[in-house]
């Protein structure tokens, strides 16, 4: 059980990842087989319950991609229910402030280092390794990543990324558009100015830069270019939409 998304973004390097909304387990393992560094399951804005995230996160441990999971809130049932699936990560919305971002790495963690539920039973088993291993090791591989999508959590970016145990930001771009006054115009020159500001106090920080998603493939590289680690680059629905389209430009009917 290693977190080599967490490994790759503490050498400087980029991990790339997907959204996933197909609620089927094959569909869930051939996407984490695919190449790509992560995948992630949504609870803040999907329709999964926990009995779904639990199956689809133990569909895809082992098969490549590190499973992480967006729980619906900063909240520690939340963060526990979500890391007792296996999964090595959160992302977490809404971090507006230094001590929310304290609160989101509290709860990932065993105690002595925080207040996560002991239970390790079940997240082991979906590595295939006794509890004892889990318990030995998840506090040094599970990720925090944090997401970055008001005006406040900006104004507040140099005190949050200063909080030992946050691996990574996640801006979210159609959130904090709204916030800062675009609503839809997710990179609007004020919205990527205040994006740069993040990446600066990241990289500052020693936290790895990261994003929700980009408007395209090009899109995708020039923020890989402005300095961006750990990207969103699509979707389990977005990448059978593409790959269906592109096989039928090819076929001849």
């Amino acid at each position: 059980m290693r977190n080599h998304v967490k490994e790759k973004l503490r050498a400087g390097k980029v991990a790339v990842g997907a959204w996933m909304s197909i609620l089927n387990s094959d569909a869930a393992r051939a996407v984490a087989a695919s190449g790509l560094d992560w995948v992630l399951f949504d609870t803040e804005h999907g329709p999964l319950s926990f009995e779904t995230v639990d199956r689809l996160v133990r569909s895809v441990c082992g098969a490549g991609a590190v499973p992480l999971v967006r729980v619906v809130w900063n909240d520690i049932n939340a963060i526990k229910q979500a890391l007792d699936t296996g999964a090595l990560g959160v992302v977490v919305p809404w971090v507006n402030s230094k001590e929310e971002a304290e609160n989101a790495v509290t709860y990932c963690l065993y105690a002595p280092e925080g207040l996560r539920g002991c239970a390790p039973g079940r997240a082991a088993s979906a590595w295939g390794i006794s509890a004892e291993e889990y318990l030995d090791t998840v506090n040094d591989e599970v990720l925090v990543a944090v997401q970055i999508e008001t005006r406040k959590a900006v104004e507040n970016i140099e005190e949050i990324v200063s909080v030992e145990g946050v691996d990574a930001t996640f801006i979210g771009p159609a959130d904090l558009s709204a916030s800062m006054g675009y609503r839809g115009r997710y990179f609007h020159p004020e919205v990527v100015k205040a994006m740069d500001r993040v990446l600066e106090a990241c990289n500052a920080a020693g936290v790895a830069p990261g994003i929700a998603f980009g408007r395209d493939v090009d899109h995708i590289n020039s923020l890989i270019e402005q300095g961006f680690r750990f990207i969103g680059i699509g979707s389990d629905v977005g990448f059978l939409s593409t790959g269906c389209r592109e096989t039928l430009k090819k076929i001849k009917r």
